[in-house]
């Protein structure tokens, strides 16, 4: 224990800590009420500090201890100024924090009753879906306590946290700025085209006039732009805190930081997936009771999804440019501090003498975890909406008396969901004694046995709601159809994460020979990572193959039939099989936002100078999130395959619809078609080249900047000086708003500009469909280059990250070896591949698709 005059000493100060000879542990004091107190590291607070006490450019104090002189340690400022001016918390959330609790209580209690009333005034199955959402509501309610109720570490490890969360608060805050004020302006445009455009006989017949039209697709975008946002904040929002109580736990035990992880991304999950179902389901229910929907003189029920197209444009829209602000941002701060840290300068991953450290850390949480959770929203909107459209169109086709099952089918799915991956979350536990560091067990093990509970109860699940939702006396056996339809999805959705963990874990041969190629040096390195993410693009194609042609032959084979006598239930048994692979979203989602906290918690640990002992167990969580994260991008990609599929089927049907002609196949062999189907693959390959160009760019001003620093203040590699961690993360945020905008246009416009332009040139040569067509060929082209693409972007990008983890335990000369440099030169190279322009893809098609939808009049 401390001497005397060091006793004196601390009654100066409010913390001081000291090297204990005999435990190697850090021993503090601490002046409060009751005086000073002193703790042991291993008794009361554990932790441990290597021998020379350094964290965030402090000496160490070693000379003031024994002289007793702290004067230079007391009220030591804070080391990370506050990023933002002003708080960075939606205005809505603001709001609701200052209101009275009983008059919150009271608003959410008539709030909550007029859904349920409009709820039970449509169908009770939209009742059973609004009560499964709020009950999953109030589940990760329970989660986050849960979360929050966990240390977050010495006062270091808060500091840290304090100062990512400001700069993922306020760029969140600014990117979303410029998003809402692109969406508006895109809302007026929408509401233009909509006055202007013609309607189809439904709508006429159900007098469904061009204002009310108009009025209820912009409605349906903002709310779906509204929804996104607040999924990515709801992702951004608990990784932000989860990330240093992870840190914390993962000197006490690696079980238990294990858990908080992922028990911090079922939160985000279980919200963002029941946001996406409890929308729709409230969009619907409320078209339907304000339309009067099936009364005499008024819409039919099988019309009304299409009423919700504009939910998902919306939804796709946000998704797209928050993907690549926030990919843009995440990679090009990664990539800048590990070109001049680790390999320049030599020194470790997330060490504190970075300048853009702290621009990585919050990248992390603004690209994986905000842009993540919108993108999967999007998913399940759009996949639920296409569904109803389908399911609608073939009720009808088929007479079906009560279509309302065939239609409500999606949201029930998603509802069961909800409840399969809660248990899945639940089934990870932490150790019976977190006071005990214990040997860290594979994280992908135990996170694939609540991924396998997840899928058995999501195969029986789903086996009672086929029965219950799809049975039909016109084909009794149907539902049986449709139930192995839905297996197919959910084997689809488990070989994907086979695959592509195959691909991009380092346990696995392909990875293993990935980071041996580094030995050989750094261009090796590239030809292997390249070659390995062309060759990972087969095994998914040929599963996609299988499960499309195999679900459609099961639907097309299940007895439904339309007034002809011709089978028609091919197209929704494909969309059976999405909704199957999607029917596990909520935890692959958890899985997903597991990967970012593991990540972000190593980097405190780091910075904090933690033993290796803890940076050893934060380093296994983090090898494990980026295969989770390449994981669920792979079940993006492939969710968004299906998707497109079913989505360029409604499309098809909506231009048969308003041209009042069969529209059933696009000829290729017209050249205006072809070359339309060339420039939707040449969309996909300039929008990738924009999306790394601009990685590439604001790495350069990184690059420059972190150089600058080390060059005019030499002594932060002594720990004399303190780097302007402010500046690097100045930098990304302006840099990553700017470069977002032309890929994102690009993507946006040049569905609407094509189809205009081939629709004018059609009308001066006598083809009135050749608009429609030559749009129906580049979304297809699109939709097949772009998963492609995608799927070698992300496997590649995930390899070359794990090639360098593995090298980092040890192998093949371990850190600061010339294979570990190759294997970063890799790794940056697959930065922007893997988080930037591959995860924008799936959005890009996805968003296709949409825009096609909610524009299809306006090329005819």
């Amino acid at each position: 224990m401390p001497k005397p005059k060091q006793k004196k000493a601390l009654n100066q100060c409010m913390i001081y800590f000291s090297l204990c000879e005999d435990k190697g542990f850090c021993a503090a004091g601490l002046k409060g009420k009751k005086g000073v107190q002193f703790y042991q590291g291993s008794k009361v607070n554990p932790f441990p500090v290597p021998q020379t006490l350094i964290f965030f450019g402090a000496v160490a104090m070693d000379d003031a201890m024994e002289t007793g002189n702290l004067a230079p340690y007391q009220e030591r400022p804070r080391t990370f100024p506050n990023m933002r001016s002003k708080p960075s918390t939606p205005l809505i959330f603001r709001i609701l924090m200052r209101m009275n609790v009983r008059l919150l209580f009271v608003l959410l209690f008539l709030g909550f009753g007029a859904i349920f009333y409009i709820g039970a005034s449509t169908s009770p199955i939209i009742v059973f879906v609004f009560s499964v959402c709020i009950i999953s509501f109030l589940l990760s309610i329970y989660l986050t306590k849960w979360v929050l109720a966990k240390d977050e570490g010495p006062p270091e490890m808060g500091q840290i946290s304090d100062a990512i969360r400001d700069g993922a608060e306020g760029f969140f805050k600014t990117q979303y700025g410029t998003i809402s004020k692109m969406a508006l302006l895109l809302a007026f445009v929408i509401f233009g085209i909509y006055m202007f455009r013609s309607t189809t006989p439904q709508q006429e017949s159900s007098g469904l006039g061009r204002l009310t039209s108009a009025s209820i697709t912009v409605f349906s975008f903002l709310l779906g732009a509204v929804c996104s946002g607040m999924a990515g904040y709801v992702g951004m929002w608990v990784s932000v805190r989860a990330n240093v109580r992870v840190s914390s736990a993962a000197r006490r035990s690696a079980r238990e930081a294990l858990q908080i992880a992922v028990r911090a991304g079922g939160f985000s999950a279980l919200v963002v997936v029941g946001m996406a179902v409890i929308g729709v389901a409230i969009l619907y229910a409320t078209f339907y009771v304000w339309l009067g929907v099936d009364s005499p003189g008024s819409m039919k029920v099988t019309d009304l999804p299409l009423l919700l197209v504009g939910y998902g444009f919306g939804a796709s829209f946000v998704a797209l440019f928050a993907q690549l602000g926030g990919g843009i941002y995440t990679k090009a701060a990664d990539v800048g501090a590990d070109l001049v840290g680790k390999v320049e300068q030599g020194i470790p991953e997330d060490d504190p003498r970075n300048p853009a450290v702290i621009a990585d850390l919050v990248g992390d949480n603004v690209g994986d975890c905000a842009a993540r959770g919108a993108d999967l929203f999007e998913s399940i909107a759009a996949e639920i909406i296409s569904a109803m459209i389908l399911g609608g169109s073939m009720a009808q086709r088929c007479k079906i008396e009560d279509p309302s099952g065939f239609i409500l089918f999606p949201l029930v799915i998603h509802s069961f969901d909800l409840i399969v991956s809660s248990v899945g979350i639940f089934s990870i536990r932490g150790t019976r004694d977190p006071g005990v560091i214990s040997v860290m067990e594979d994280p992908m093990t135990i996170l694939q046995k609540g991924y396998s509970i997840t899928i058995i109860l999501a195969v029986v699940t789903f086996g009672l709601s086929t029965r219950w939702m799809l049975y039909t006396e016109q084909a009794p056996s149907a539902w049986l159809n449709f139930a192995l339809c839905g297996l197919v999805g959910i084997m689809t959705a488990y070989s994907f994460v086979w695959i592509t963990q195959y691909y991009t874990d380092y346990k696995h041969e392909p990875v293993r020979k990935l980071a041996l190629s580094s030995s050989t040096g750094h261009g090796t390195n590239i030809i292997a990572g390249i070659s390995l993410g062309l060759e990972s693009t087969a095994l998914p194609v040929l599963v996609i193959s299988v499960s499309i042609i195999s679900a459609f032959w099961l639907g097309q084979t299940s007895g439904l039939v339309d007034g002809d006598g011709n089978p028609t239930g091919g197209l929704f048994g494909t969309a059976v099989a999405t909704m199957g692979m999607l029917s596990t979203a909520a935890y692959v989602l958890t899985m997903d936002m597991f990967g970012p906290i593991a990540d972000n918690a190593g980097g405190i640990v780091e910075m904090s100078r933690q033993p290796e002992s803890v940076r050893e167990i934060t380093d296994v969580l983090d090898a494990a999130g980026n295969t989770t994260k390449a994981t669920t991008k792979g079940f993006a990609i492939g969710s968004a395959a299906l998707a497109s599929f079913l989505l360029f089927s409604a499309y098809m049907d909506e231009v048969a619809a308003f041209a009042h002609s069969p529209f059933t196949q696009v000829d290729i062999a017209i050249p205006e078609v072809f070359v339309g189907g060339l420039l939707g693959s040449m969309l996909i390959f300039l929008f990738s080249a924009w999306a790394c160009a601009a990685v590439g760019r604001t790495a350069q001003e990184v690059v420059n900047e972190v150089r600058r620093q080390f060059i005019e203040r030499p002594g932060i590699m002594d720990y004399k000086d303190k780097p302007d961690y402010g500046r690097c993360v100045a930098i990304v945020a302006s840099a990553s708003l700017k470069e977002m905008i032309k890929p994102g246009a690009l993507a946006v416009i040049s569905p609407i500009f094509i189809g205009i332009l081939f629709r004018i040139l059609g009308y001066y040569t006598g083809h009135p469909l050749l608009g429609a067509k030559v749009v129906a060929a580049m979304l297809m082209f699109a939709t097949v280059s772009g998963i492609l693409m995608a799927l070698f972007l992300n496997t590649a990008g995930g390899a070359w990250d794990n090639a360098k983890k593995y090298i980092e335990t040890g192998a093949l000369g371990g850190k600061g070896s010339d294979s570990h440099k190759a294997a970063i030169t890799g790794d940056t190279v697959g930065d922007p591949f893997k988080d930037t322009a591959g995860p924008s893809l799936h959005v890009l098609i996805k968003m296709l698709a949409t825009i096609t939808l909610v524009m299809a009049p306006v090329f005819l």
